[in-house]
C-alpha cells in the first residue's frame, strides 16, 4: 500500500528533522562538544553550552584573577560614605593607641563615617591596657573609645581559672568593659602545658565564665573560622582564592579539629554558664546559614552577636537577611572587624539602601555581588548603637537618638 500524500509529507519533515539535528551534533563535535547525562558535570574545561552538550572555550581561558567582567547592568546607585545614625563599632581593630597622635588619626576617621564610638577589641590585659586607657584617657576624645581586656590561654591548668578571674577584675578596675575579642586560636591552635588541644568548653575554663557573670561583664569570643576554611581546598571551594592566598587560613589538614567539634563545644559553654552574657564573632560563622543562627539565638538567651567581616553573606540573601534583622534586632550588633576606612560605606550601603549587585570590597572574600537589605530606621538604630548599649553596660549612654 503507497502511503498518502500527507503521510509522505510527515515523513520528510521527520526524516529532515533528523538530519539537522544530527548535523547540529556533528557540529558541536566538530567544536570539541562532550555529552553528558543528566546530572552529570562537565568535564574540566568545559562549560555546558546547550542540554547534556559541553564544550571547551575556543580561546585560552582566564584565570580567576583575571576575568573580570565589566557588568551591563544598569540599575540605581546611592553611596552612602557615614551611617544614617551614630554607630557604634564593637569589634574594633584601631591599632595601637597610645599617642596623641594615633588617637587623632582614628577619631578623623570616626568623624567621616559617622562613628561615635569604637569599642577597641585588641584582646589585651595587664601593663599594655592600662597603658591604652591612660593615653585615651588623657585625650579629649576619652568619650569616643572603651576598651575590652583580654585574656591569657598559655597554661591552663587546676589553678588556671581562679588567677585569670583575678586578672580578669584587675582588668575591669583599670577600666576596661569587659572581655574581647577572644582570638580564633582559642580551640582552635592553643594548646595545654601537655600539648593537647585547649577545647571552648574545658572544665578548667569555668571559673573564668562564672566570672563574667558574678562581674557582669561580656565576654566577646571568636570561635572557628568560615565553614569552607575546614573543607577541602578544591575547585568546589568558594574560599579557594583565599585559602590559596593566605596558608594559615586552611584549617582542612588531617587531625585538625573540625567546624562542627568547635561549634559544639562553643554552644556547650553557652548552656553551662547560661548567667554568663557572650558576644558571638562574626554572627557566630553562622551568616551563610541563618537558620542555624537564629537556632543558635533562640536556643541562648545569654548569646548576642555581631556582624564583624560577614557582609558578604548578608548582601547576597537580601530578603532572607533583612527578615532576621528585622526579628533579631535586639541581639545584633554592628562590628566591622579589620580597621579599613574605605570598607565602612559598604556596610552602610548593603544595610541602608536597596541598591542591586554592586561589588563587595575584597575579591578573594567573595567573587558575588551585594544587595541592599533596606532596614527599618528603628531597625538601624538598634543594630548600629541600642543593642550594643545593652550588651556593653559600660559604654557612654548619654547623647544618643531615640
Amino acid at each position: 500500500m503507497q502511503p498518502s500524500p500527507m503521510n509522505k509529507s510527515r515523513i520528510l519533515v521527520a526524516v529532515l528533522s533528523f538530519v539537522v539535528f544530527t548535523a547540529a551534533l556533528a557540529a558541536q563535535g566538530m567544536r570539541g562538544g562532550t555529552p553528558i547525562a543528566p546530572g552529570q558535570e562537565c568535564p574540566p574545561g568545559t562549560t555546558e553550552v546547550r542540554p547534556g552538550s559541553c564544550q571547551a572555550p575556543s580561546e585560552p581561558p582566564p584565570s580567576i584573577l583575571d576575568y573580570r567582567p565589566r557588568s551591563t547592568l544598569v540599575t540605581a546607585e546611592h553611596k552612602v560614605p557615614k551611617a544614617k545614625f551614630p554607630a557604634i563599632d564593637v569589634h574594633g581593630h584601631p591599632g595601637n593607641l597610645t599617642t596623641p597622635e594615633a588617637i587623632n588619626r582614628v577619631i578623623g576617621v570616626m568623624d567621616s563615617l559617622n562613628l561615635k564610638v569604637m569599642l577597641v577589641a585588641e584582646n589585651v590585659s595587664g601593663a599594655r591596657l592600662t597603658s591604652t586607657l591612660a593615653a585615651i584617657n588623657a585625650s579629649p576624645h576619652k568619650e569616643r573609645f572603651r576598651v575590652l581586656a583580654g585574656i591569657d590561654f598559655r597554661n591552663v591548668g587546676p589553678d588556671w581559672g581562679a588567677k585569670a578571674a583575678a586578672q580578669l577584675e584587675a582588668d575591669l578596675k583599670a577600666g576596661a568593659i569587659g572581655v574581647g575579642e577572644v582570638g580564633k586560636q582559642f580551640g582552635l591552635r592553643i594548646t595545654k602545658p601537655d600539648g593537647s588541644r585547649l577545647k571552648v568548653d574545658d572544665p578548667q575554663l569555668d571559673p573564668l565564665w562564672q566570672a563574667f557573670a558574678r562581674l557582669d561583664v561580656p565576654a566577646f569570643i571568636h570561635t572557628a573560622e568560615p565553614q569552607e576554611f575546614f573543607q577541602p581546598q578544591d575547585f568546589k571551594n568558594e574560599r579557594w582564592l583565599e585559602l590559596s592566598l593566605f596558608a594559615d587560613r586552611r584549617n582542612n589538614q588531617p587531625g585538625q579539629v573540625t567546624f562542627e567539634q568547635l561549634i559544639t563545644e562553643r554552644n556547650n559553654v553557652f548552656r553551662k554558664h547560661p548567667k554568663t552574657r557572650f558576644v558571638a564573632a562574626h554572627f557566630g560563622w553562622h551568616g551563610n546559614d541563618l537558620a542555624r543562627a537564629a537556632k543558635m539565638l533562640d536556643e541562648f538567651p545569654n548569646v548576642t552577636i555581631e556582624a564583624g567581616a560577614i557582609l558578604y553573606d548578608l548582601g547576597r540573601q537580601p530578603r532572607a537577611a533583612r527578615e532576621f534583622f528585622v526579628k533579631y534586632a535586639d541581639r545584633i550588633m554592628f562590628g566591622k572587624d579589620s580597621f579599613q576606612p574605605n570598607e565602612y560605606p559598604y556596610y552602610w550601603r548593603v544595610f541602608e539602601t536597596a541598591d542591586e549587585y554592586f561589588d563587595y570590597y575584597r575579591d578573594y572574600h567573595a567573587f558575588w555581588k551585594l544587595y541592599g537589605m533596606a532596614l527599618p530606621d528603628e531597625v538601624l538604630k538598634k543594630v548600629y548603637y541600642k543593642t550594643a548599649l545593652k550588651v556593653f553596660k559600660g559604654l557612654p549612654q548619654a547623647g544618643w537618638p531615640q
